[in-house]
């Protein structure tokens, strides 16, 4: 069924490449439009010839078309109906029971506003997300759907997988580690994987994958979520995605249009300005994009940023710019799918009405509408996004054929994807689903090709173990463990450390912050002065730490920063020629630390990756990743080293390779990255 849907959804709401120049409406509905336009013409002519009137006739060949849901549905709908289908809320699935005050506020939220469509949020333990098990998100979604009188599109941020948001469910790793690969085959497996688990949890939205190309190193919010920094491989990745996840019965979204990769501050705090100009987008911003709408993606998402070089009104973000919405992705890129929205909530946005709008929402959420967004997402304030819409219907701001546009596209995807018949999923189908098709080991098999090595100096890795026991029993120089984490609380470098004193009981790890980088610093520095061998271990991320001042530009910092920087500034003085440097997440560690002389970059925090970094380090496996982005200064693109003394390393060989099978034949979107 959920591949009959997938099918069925793409047949639909997916145009051709012709399709793109001619209309923003699906093929299927153009050619029916066509060919009820001659038999009107003809049957009209017939008809007065022999005396049969126009209205008549009319009423005859209304009666016989066949009419879809979306469109019996839609003449059904009040204006308030129509503008609830627009808005897209946040919904938490930890409820205590759907007697709960929290669950009884989101019903009445959905009931009230008539709300489309929801997205699934977390709440924060510390620095971690609390996530959810598949079985509650499941009983969460269907008990959602029978409470709403139209079904509801859901949603979630599975950029890699649903180990994004739950527990209990395969992690795979981050983007930048696909595109490390170098094959897109395991774009296409993490596609399909991730719509055949979501699929069954009730979810048929997915909001990735992320078509960023990430240009600039200082980037705090895309980073390792993109797939790398080179445009057509990046877009060969998202259009596997695409694929895959369509196979799979999946709806999915490129982000985030036009492109955020070059940006230097992060939108949920601040407006960003995508700088270049429209030479530089169409080479690299929008590439991404074009092959994501080739492959026929569902949905893109509109970003919150200044694009000068499309709509130099400083007074308009992507979000709010027809320009850029219905001039450029509709009508330049071919797009006719759904266009939604980045959050609505979002600081930036909100800031940059604060100063002329009473409800800054209010004034966002209209001017979302009239830019060409067909989903208005996460509105801090609903019930000033949602009278806003209306009163602007009412009053001729918005003609309400702009509304019933956006409203048709939105149900007819609910009717592709089956929701119109069968909107709940079945509990006890649940558990076998959460690692179907052998997607753990897909998953670390996917992490250990990832692994790159882009520097070594052949006098540190791969670690003997032999030798690390017998340095510990003589007490001699055993080598030292170091994971700098941006938080304690984090879980965040958590697996690195625990796999490693698996291998070494004894083993000496320190775990660093920002916190306790003075207080053990003295202590730290000893250890590395007497051992043979230190391994640091970087576990940064997609994190916005801090904003700095930057040739008289503001941007938001991440990585090693204030008392871990200057620690680790003290390490690589001290014992840079016997410090071997892994970069767990955030591969552009080395940038600010050009003297490290062995390196290694697993781009993602997830626990396998954490775990092939161990394996790489003890020779279990060697490293056969491709360095998807260059290192100013450092390593080019492709970039691939592997240990100097490769005949003392043991390849872990799993027992069937994901990543060699034969490609799907549907398109070339599957050929490996070269």
């Amino acid at each position: 069924m959920i591949t009959k849907f997938g099918a069925l959804y793409k047949q639909r709401l997916t145009p051709s490449a012709s399709d793109h120049k001619h209309s923003r409406f699906p093929s299927t509905f153009r050619h029916t439009f066509r060919s009820q336009v001659i038999f009107l013409a003809l049957t009209t002519c017939l008809l007065a010839v022999f005396g049969i009137g126009e209205e008549e006739s009319s009423k005859r060949n209304r009666s016989a078309e066949p009419t879809s849901w979306a469109v019996q549905t839609m003449r059904t709908l009040s204006l308030e109906e129509k503008v609830g289908q627009m808005l897209q809320v946040r919904y938490f699935a930890d409820y205590d029971n759907f007697e709960a005050a929290d669950y009884k506020q989101l019903r009445s939220e959905i009931q009230q506003y008539h709300v489309g469509s929801l997205a699934l949020g977390l709440h924060m333990r510390g620095a971690n997300l609390v996530r959810i098990s598949p079985i509650q998100a499941a009983r969460v979604a269907n008990q959602i759907q029978t409470d709403s009188k139209l079904p509801l599109l859901i949603g979630a941020d599975f950029e890699r997988g649903l180990a994004s948001r739950l527990v209990g469910v395969p992690g795979f790793p981050f983007p930048m580690a696909f595109g490390a690969t170098a094959n897109t085959q395991a774009a296409y497996d993490l596609g399909k994987m991730t719509a055949t688990e979501a699929r069954a949890l009730g979810f048929q939205w997915a909001f990735a994958p992320v078509a960023d190309v990430n240009t600039n190193p200082l980037n705090p919010i895309i980073n390792d979520r993109s797939f790398g920094d080179d445009p057509k491989a990046v877009g060969a990745f998202v259009a596997a995605f695409v694929d895959g996840a369509h196979a799979g019965g999946l709806m999915v979204t490129a982000k985030h249009f036009p492109g955020h990769g070059g940006a230097s501050s992060d939108s949920h705090k601040g407006i960003p300005t995508i700088t270049g100009d429209l030479q530089n987008l169409q080479r690299v911003e929008f590439e991404p994009f074009r092959q994501a709408i080739r492959a026929g993606v569902d949905a893109v998402l509109i970003e919150h940023a200044r694009v000068p070089a499309l709509d130099p009104d400083p007074l308009h973000v992507a979000t709010t710019s027809a320009t850029v919405i219905n001039g450029t992705l509709k009508t330049k890129l071919g797009f006719n799918g759904l266009v939604i929205t980045d959050a609505l909530e979002m600081r930036g946005l909100m800031q940059l009405y604060a100063s002329r709008c009473q409800s800054p929402t209010a004034c966002a959420a209209v001017d979302a509408v009239k830019a060409g967004n067909d989903v208005i997402a996460l509105p801090e304030d609903l019930d000033a996004a949602f009278h806003a819409i209306v009163n602007a219907v009412r009053s001729g701001e918005i003609p309400e054929k702009r509304i019933d546009e956006s409203v048709l596209k939105i149900l007819q995807a609910k009717e592709s994807l089956g929701l119109d018949k069968h909107r709940i999923v079945n509990l006890d189908g649940i558990d076998p689903t959460m690692n179907a098709a052998g997607a753990d080991r897909f998953a670390q098999e996917v992490a250990d090709r990832a692994m790159t090595l882009v520097r070594d100096s052949g006098r540190v890795l791969p670690l003997n173990e032999t030798e690390v026991h017998s340095a510990e029993h003589n007490g001699a120089g055993a080598p030292v463990f170091v994971v700098f984490k941006s938080s304690l609380s984090s879980d965040s470098g958590d697996a690195f450390a625990a796999a490693v004193k698996q291998r070494i009981p004894a083993a000496q790890v320190f775990l660093i912050d920002q916190t306790n980088a003075k207080g053990i610093s003295s202590s730290l520095i000893s250890a590395v002065q007497n051992a043979n061998k230190v391994i640091i271990a970087t576990a940064t991320s997609h994190t916005a730490i801090r904003e700095r001042v930057l040739n008289g530009v503001a941007v938001t910092s991440f990585g090693l920063l204030g008392p871990s920087e200057a620690l680790m500034h003290i390490l690589m003085s001290v014992a840079s020629e016997k410090i071997a440097v892994v970069a767990i997440g955030n591969p552009y560690v080395i940038e600010s630390f050009p003297e490290i002389q062995t390196y290694l970059c697993t781009y993602s925090l997830s626990p396998n990756s954490e775990l092939s970094a161990v394996k790489a380090i003890f020779g279990d496996i060697q490293p056969t990743g491709k360095l998807p982005i260059v290192l100013a200064g450092i390593a080019d693109r492709g970039s691939s080293l592997s240990w100097k003394h490769s005949d003392d390393v043991q390849r872990t060989q799993t027992a069937v390779s994901f990543l060699s099978r034969p490609k799907p034949a549907k398109n070339s979107s599957q050929n490996p990255v070269n």
